[in-house]
């Protein structure tokens, strides 16, 4: 009998280096069910990226490359952000390589319910940055060029407390 292959799906999404020696933080809906992550930086090098773990009720994953000496965001402290203060959106979109946008912090300490999961925990930051599919798991920062916020591309929400950024 011929068997047919399933198609192959791929998809893309955007990453925050946070640590020199190849850490990535990124969104858990980025990375689910996937089988094979490639991570491919800003200066064109590539790397496959195992995942350390995941968290469904944040949204969040944390995935390792194989790489030292690697240029990384510094966290901030989101609980410190201000309605009004501005901020940079960082990721890579429709996948072009590092798009960044700015806007201003619009709410604070969102719950929307846009976490499929009784569990789930939600505390968004909201801002007016222009962001578009592939966003998701990329940085928001502050002017200070610090991590308060990781992407949840969805009506411009920033998904941060997890971190205590």
């Amino acid at each position: 009998a011929n068997a047919t292959k399933p198609p192959t799906t791929m998809s893309s999404g955007s990453g925050v280096i946070i640590s020199p020696d190849g850490y990535i933080v990124t969104n858990n809906h980025v990375v689910e069910n996937a089988t094979r992550l490639e991570i491919s930086l800003d200066n064109n090098k590539r790397y496959t990226a195992k995942v350390i773990g995941t968290d469904p009720t944040t949204d969040l994953a944390l995935l390792k490359i194989d790489a030292e000496g690697l240029p990384f965001v510094r966290f901030g402290d989101s609980d410190k952000t201000k309605i009004g203060e501005w901020v940079l959106a960082v990721g890579n979109p429709f996948d072009l390589n590092s798009t960044v946008t700015a806007g201003i912090i619009s709410a604070k300490a969102r719950n929307i319910r846009i976490l499929d999961n009784n569990l789930a925990i939600e505390a968004f930051l909201q801002t007016d940055a222009v962001v578009n599919p592939g966003n998701s798991g990329g940085a928001l920062v502050n002017l200070a060029g610090e991590l308060i916020g990781v992407w949840y591309c969805a009506e411009s929400i920033v998904r941060c407390k997890y971190f205590k950024c």
